[in-house]
């Protein structure tokens, strides 16, 4: 019998960042396998806290080519329990009905098939290296997204408001 193909062992970490919320918003994610890493940010003008990490979390999965062991360190409680206490898959179960953010949720459910997710929560701003590091660059995106005109956005949002 051969043997099962071992999947690929990635480190993601994520964070979001906001100023106001809504306001101004950015997320940012490290990536690392062996010697290879990999840091993506991004941010929006108008958004939510809980959007940015979210966003944070579904950047990180799309970016990887091929199904991994994603070890998954994040400060958001809310992603955590979603996935850990089975929230996800209630809401999938209920055609994702009053949850906020479902297009957001629904992506990262997407975007997690295939990988294999273990989670470590490390609490925020309490000098963890590479939460830190996300959070700085998640504040940057934010900044740069303050920058950017805020462009209205017509009918509901996924939980924005």
């Amino acid at each position: 019998m051969p043997d099962t193909p071992r999947l690929a062992a990635v480190r993601l970490v994520t964070d979001g960042a906001c100023s106001g919320n809504p306001g101004p918003g950015g997320w940012a994610c490290l990536l690392s396998s062996g010697t290879h890493t990999r840091e993506l940010s991004g941010g929006e003008p108008q958004t939510t806290n809980n959007r940015m990490e979210l966003t944070a979390l579904l950047e990180g999965l799309r970016a990887l080519k091929r199904p991994c062991q994603v070890h998954v360190v994040s400060d958001s409680r809310y992603i955590i329990d979603a996935f850990e206490q089975g929230w996800l898959a209630g809401w999938q179960a209920k055609g994702w009905k009053k949850v906020k953010n479902p297009d957001l949720w629904q992506a990262i459910a997407e975007a997690a098939r295939g990988h294999t997710l273990t989670f470590e929560w490390v609490q925020g701003h309490a000098g963890h290296p590479e939460n830190e590091r996300a959070d700085q660059l998640a504040v940057q995106a934010r900044d740069e997204a303050a920058k950017q005109p805020s462009v209205p956005r017509s009918g509901p949002v996924g939980g924005l408001f």
